[in-house]
């Protein structure tokens, strides 16, 4: 049975003008306007982090926040366009035997969007977001991937951190695509490949390296 392979949207599948940092530091703006005091340590915070610290502070401030979130993810979508190499890598997958789902910690209007006109829909069945599962790092999507695809090993392929942190945590096996090294070692999230082309991914999986990876249980940790 050939293992699930999971993908992360933003700068995996797609490339937009999705700007995360300039995300957070609206998101950081609203906490300061309405007078919520974040900690120093939030600078290194997930957007997701940074607003689930202020609904515990001020509930009613949620739902502004991920307005802001939104509305980033809206606009962005003028101008998505699927990543190089993407479509190959998918159909030579597909053409595998390999099922194909996404992950992603967008909102599913958004992501469904973001496929549809990337032209990369066609190849997926499965798509999980932050409207069916707690957003990455934590791993909760993998809870829904797996009852969606019982059975199947799953391989987790994204371009951040936190999608290698969630696979981990999860008992899932991570390529990292295009990811900073010395990000993955700051946040202590081991890779089981590292790749600059979605094109080599299928080769990879189907040759060495791809059967020759451990399988980490759940609840394994990055390490």
């Amino acid at each position: 049975m050939r293992e699930l392979c999971v993908f992360d949207l933003d700068h995996t599948l797609v490339r937009s003008p999705l700007d995360l940092r300039a995300m957070r530091a609206d998101v950081r703006a609203l906490a300061g306007a309405r007078g919520l005091a974040l900690p120093e340590a939030a600078g290194a915070w997930t957007v997701a982090q940074t607003i689930a610290a202020m609904a515990r502070m001020a509930p009613q401030v949620e739902a502004e926040a991920w307005t802001i979130v939104l509305d980033h993810e809206t606009r962005a979508l003028e101008h998505v366009n699927e990543e190089p190499g993407a479509r190959e890598a998918l159909a030579a997958l597909e053409t595998a035997g390999f099922p194909l789902a996404v992950w992603t910690n967008n909102a599913r209007p958004a992501a469904e969007v973001a496929l549809t006109r990337s032209g990369l829909a066609p190849f997926f069945g499965t798509l999980v977001t932050r409207d069916e599962a707690a957003l990455k790092p934590d791993p909760d999507g993998l809870r829904v991937l797996r009852t969606a695809h019982p059975g199947r090993s799953i391989w987790v392929i994204g371009d951040s951190w936190i999608d290698g942190a969630a696979a981990r945590a999860g008992g899932a096996r991570f390529v990292a695509y295009g990811a900073d090294p010395a990000e993955l070692a700051r946040r202590a999230v081991a890779a089981d490949a590292v790749i600059s082309d979605l094109r080599q991914l299928p080769a990879w999986l189907l040759g060495a390296g791809g059967r020759a990876a451990p399988v980490a249980g759940p609840g394994a940790r990055p390490g």
